[in-house]
């Protein structure tokens, strides 16, 4: 199965950080279960900040929820997006060298675009 523009696409745009797939694939491995950040830091042997920052952008692209009580599960926003990390997973399961390379290169865009925006040009 050759990996669909579509789901390279969402691996691109969900996701900040290999953290922020781990972090997803551990919430969808138990749908129903709600965790604390704390919980997630320590089994996932993280920092905070990276937690927090990725339960931030995965809320933002429609795949978590955060619940009254603080704390996040897996919940996306539709049946599209269910289907977009399940094929994520798939490709991760199968080719995990290339799914990080994808993130870190997403990264890397997203900072040279950023540096950009500052560069002095001469008029």
């Amino acid at each position: 199965m050759p990996e669909s523009a579509e789901t390279i696409g969402f691996i691109r745009g969900c996701f900040r950080s290999v953290w922020s797939l781990e972090l997803l694939l551990l919430l969808k491995s138990d749908p129903d279960r709600e965790w604390a950040a704390d919980e997630l830091v320590g089994h996932l042997r993280s920092s905070e900040v990276i937690v927090r920052q990725s339960i931030e952008s995965l809320v933002a692209c429609g795949l978590l929820v955060i619940q009254e009580n603080g704390a996040v599960r897996f919940l996306p926003a539709s049946a599209d997006l269910e289907r977009l990390v399940v094929n994520s997973e798939r490709l991760y399961g199968k080719k995990p060298d290339a799914v990080r390379r994808l993130i870190v290169l997403s990264s890397n865009d997203q900072l040279t675009a950023f540096a950009d925006a500052f560069r002095l040009r001469k008029d």
